[in-house]
This record gives structure tokens, sequence and C-alpha cells, in this order.
């Protein structure tokens, strides 16, 4: 027999949507079930970088920096390729700092703005070219948690520094390794494990305690209204009663792969998402006949696959390339043993370069592609999680000529040495006519910014031995799903809402469509939409 249990509102994961709508119910007067199908807390949230991206925010007002909802949807809106909806847009621009502000004022966040990071598309009307909308976390200490730390997804590898504080976040360097030692002892984390850890400190402190294990089965009706959830616990049936509704914010499907291969526009060979995003929200709402959107579309990046080490449950681990394709001494090439991108743009616009189909060989003329790099850069910069100074790994091809490189990857040795000459004669006069690369405020973020003017991200190819590694056509997650109202109400296959369902994060349309706007745009938009979730379903009574 199915053990039962009523609630007010039952929360669907346990990512930083979730962990906000769970909180936003709970301080609107709800009763709240949180749960979560895996094992671990946090997903996909708890593996990022953690910026948040909220126009006119909290932070930005306290430090006197500009800014306005008309400029934010003038921004959104100039980069709109049709997947844009006015009301669910409007929602996260006019209620993203109010959801910073409740999160900050119960202790569920502590932000700080990320100096300088400007917004990805600088020529667009409403864009921040000196930064603010993106937000870093504040360090958080784990003993805080007593034995629930440990159910924190990946916190086995923890990350005891800040995003500000590495060149990822714009600092020169990393902070010295007594200060790292220190923080190791203390326990202390940043980036998004010191979100997810503060949501899940936030939720603790309130009595809500995730219920992990708990697989989702069937959404439960009574009528057109969604009631609760039949599940399962280990081998044990469990209903779970919802008197005023549930909140679908169980992350993306890219690890579902019949899921993937229906609705994305392009192909994935290796998510940097955790494969706890496997669809499962997206199938509930499908059953509950959700009008979806933005299906196509993803979180893009390029990515690079560390097979030495593999997710804890076995599957293929990769990593998004972003100083790797961006400082001196790396280009990126094609199958064709060509350049085909300005290598430095951002990662999310830069993953739809993968897509491009060529009619004549009815393939993706940019797959596979590989990070070319040399000598000079090998003893400067950084290669995944290896260190300048530390060893190249195995895995990495490398040879003493570009013609011997070419041959372990299967190019064209002369066209390779040719592609290589003609971006070390650009490198050298400072400017790069193919591809632009180094134009762009945003181009030099990621850079060696010890180089002045363009060198900080144009450098030679010319010092042996010569290295290439495999780029892989990735993604951070999908941002496709059943659409949502204003409210973050699920919405029918006619446009009208389905009573007693809401949803939030990854697992929904994303409010700002496919544009990634900034750092931080996955982040912002799920934490607003699970604050306002939170809310309306707190709110709700059994006729909404």
């Amino acid at each position: 027999m199915a053990a039962m249990q009523e609630t007010d509102v039952i929360i669907l994961g346990t990512g930083a949507a979730g962990m906000a709508a769970a909180l936003a119910a709970h301080e609107t007067g709800a009763e709240v079930l949180l749960v979560e199908q895996h094992d671990r807390i946090g997903g996909t949230s708890a593996i990022s970088g953690g910026v948040i991206w909220v126009a006119d925010n909290p932070r930005m007002r306290a430090a006197g920096m500009d800014d306005t909802p008309e400029d934010a949807l003038a921004y959104f809106r100039s980069l709109d390729h049709g997947d844009l909806v006015d009301e669910t847009l409007e929602a996260f621009v006019d209620r993203g700092p109010e959801a910073l502000a409740f999160l900050e004022s119960i202790d569920a966040l502590k932000v700080a703005v990320l100096p300088g990071y400007p917004d990805y598309y600088l020529d667009r009307p409403g864009a921040k070219p000196e930064g603010s909308r993106a937000l870093d976390h504040d360090l958080f200490a784990l003993a805080e948690l007593g034995d629930w730390a440990a159910k924190i997804y990946a916190i086995e590898e923890p990350k005891p520094l800040m995003l500000r504080e590495t060149p990822l976040g714009g600092a020169a360097s990393l902070p010295p390794p007594h200060v790292l030692g220190q923080r190791m002892e203390l326990r202390q984390c940043g980036f998004g494990q010191a979100m997810v850890a503060r949501l899940l400190k936030a939720c603790l402190t309130r009595g809500i305690e995730p219920m992990l294990g708990v697989t989702t089965k069937r959404l439960l009706r009574e009528g057109a209204r969604i009631t609760g959830i039949e599940a399962e616990r280990g081998s044990q049936p469990l209903t779970l009663h919802a008197r005023r509704g549930v909140v679908i914010a169980t992350g993306g499907f890219e690890w579902d792969a019949e899921l993937r291969q229906t609705f994305l526009r392009g192909p994935v060979t290796a998510p940097a998402s955790p494969p706890t995003a496997s669809g499962g929200g997206l199938k509930l709402a499908m059953q509950a006949g959700a009008k979806l959107g933005n299906m196509t579309s993803a979180w893009w990046a390029p990515t690079l696959v560390t097979p030495d080490a593999p997710w804890a449950s076995g599957e293929q681990r990769a990593q998004i390339i972003l100083i790797e394709r961006t400082v001196p001494h790396s280009i990126m090439v094609n199958r064709s043993g060509q350049r085909f991108c300005n290598e430095a743009a951002n990662y999310s616009a830069l993953g739809g370069v993968f897509h491009q189909f060529d009619p004549a060989s009815y393939d993706y003329r940019n797959l596979p592609a590989y990070l070319i790099f040399d000598a000079q850069y090998a003893a400067r910069y950084p290669l995944g999680t290896r260190q300048p100074g530390q060893p190249i790994p195995d895995w990495v091809m490398r040879a003493d000529t570009l013609e011997g490189l070419a041959q372990q990857i299967g190019l064209e040795g002369a066209v390779l040495a040719e592609t290589v000459a003609r971006f070390n004669s650009h490198a050298d006069a400072g400017h790069d006519p193919d591809f632009g690369r180094g134009t762009s405020a945003y181009d030099h973020f990621y850079g060696d910014r010890s180089r002045e003017g363009t060198a900080v991200t144009l450098g030679t190819i010319r010092e042996a031995p010569f290295y290439a590694v495999e780029i892989h056509s990735g993604l951070l997650g999908t941002n496709g799903g059943p659409r949502t109202d204003g409210r973050a109400r699920i919405l029918d296959h006619d446009g009208a809402v389905i009573p007693g369902l809401l949803g939030a994060g990854n697992a929904i349309a994303c409010p700002t469509g496919g544009i990634y706007a900034g750092a931080g745009g996955t982040l912002g938009p799920a934490l607003t939409f699970g604050y306002i979730a939170g809310r309306t379903a707190a709110r709700a009574n059994a006729s909404s």
C-alpha cells in the first residue's frame, strides 16, 4: 500500500529554482515539501559558476550603479529572433530585483557585483559594458550544514574561492596557496556550491528538509486541477497530495538521448551539466498537456571532455571552455584544419557555429573541432583543471611539428600549417581581419590582462611542442519546456492555465527565450521564476 502525505505546495527539484520556490512558498505562509529524484542536492546549480544576472539588482543600487527595466527590455528585444514572450520577459525583468532582495533578506543568498563583467552583446541598446548586472557569491562554510553538506552534488570537489578571485571572474591570478589551504581546512566554498549551500541552509532553518530519492511517476489530477504526485521512494510507492500546487523545477532534458534528438536544433556531443538533467519534469508537463516553447534552444557552449575524470555515476564528463580559447597562443580549427570563428566570442552564441550544416558533405562542417596551442600556451595558461606548470594530460595530442600534429588528428598537415601561419601574421600585426578576435570588450575579459590591446587574446603559435585537444558541441543546459504565464503557471495547448501546476528554471521555456544576456543568464531567470512560482502557489486556492 502506498504511503500518503499531504501538504500545501510540492516542489520537484532541489536546484536554485526549486529551493527558491520552496522558500518563497514557505515565507508566504504555505506548508512545503521539497522533493528530489536523486540522492544529492543542487544538480546543475551546484556545479555551476553560480553567477546571477539580474538587471537593476539590489547590489547595483547599493553601489550607485545606474540601470532601468526599460534598458534591460530594450537589450533583450534587440536580440529577439521570435522566441520572446512579453509577459514572461517583463515578469523576469520587473521581479528579478524583488526576488534577489527577498532571498538576501532571509540569508538564502549573499552576493556581490562581479567587477567589470560586461554584458555579452555590447553593441545593443541597453547593454552595460561596465558590468554590474552579474553577481557573484561570497564564501560559505559547509560546517554550517552539518551532515547535509555531504549531500550537495559534487561537493567532494570543493571550490574554496569566489569567482571574482579567479581569471574566470576577471582577477589576474588566484589567491595564494596558503589562503586556499586555510579555506579548505575551514571547508569554505564559493561558486554554485556556495549558492546551493546557502539556499539549503535557509530551507533547513525553516524545517524544509529535502526528500531525496523520490522518483515522480505521474501527476495526480482532480478534473482539470493538478493535486499532487504519484511516486516511488526506493521500492516503495508514495502518494503526495498538494492542496495548492505542484512546482516543476527539475532541470533540463539534455541527458535524455531521445528528447535531445527530438527537440534540439543541432548536435550535442558533450553536455557540461551533470547527468541529473534527464527531462523528468518535461515529461510530466507533456503528460499534463502543457504547451511547449524554446524546444530547439539551449545554453550552448563549447566543451572539453575530461576522460580521466568521469562523473561518479560513470557518465562522460565535460566542462565549458572559456579561458583556453581566449588567451594568446591558441586557436580552434575544424575538420578541414581551418579557423571558423572568433574563438574569444561569448560561449552561448559561439555554440551555434557548431550547428552549421554543409549540404555538400551532408554533415556538420565544424565538427569535430580542435583547440590548437603551443609550448608558450602550456607554460602560461590552464587547460581544464590542469594549471600552468603542471604536466599536460596524456589524453592531449602533441607533436614537435604542426604537420605531425595534423597527422595525429586526421587533418592535412599543409592546411593546418597554413592556417597557423596566417593566424600568426595577424597576431604579429595585432589585428584579426578574418574573425575580429580582440575587437570586443568581451573578447578581452577572459584574455591575458597582463598584456595590452588585442595582445590579451592574440598571440602566435610558434614554439614546439604543439598540442591539440578535441572541442565538443556542448551546453550548460536546455532552456525549453512548458510555457508559463508571468505568474509561473504552466499553460496548456490552448494557452489556458493548468490549475495547480507551475514551473521554474531549466524545466520551463526560459523567460528570456534563447537569449543568454550575460554571465548568470540562466540563474537569474531560474531564481526569479522560482520565487514567483513559490509565491503564486502559496496564494492559490482550489480554483486557481
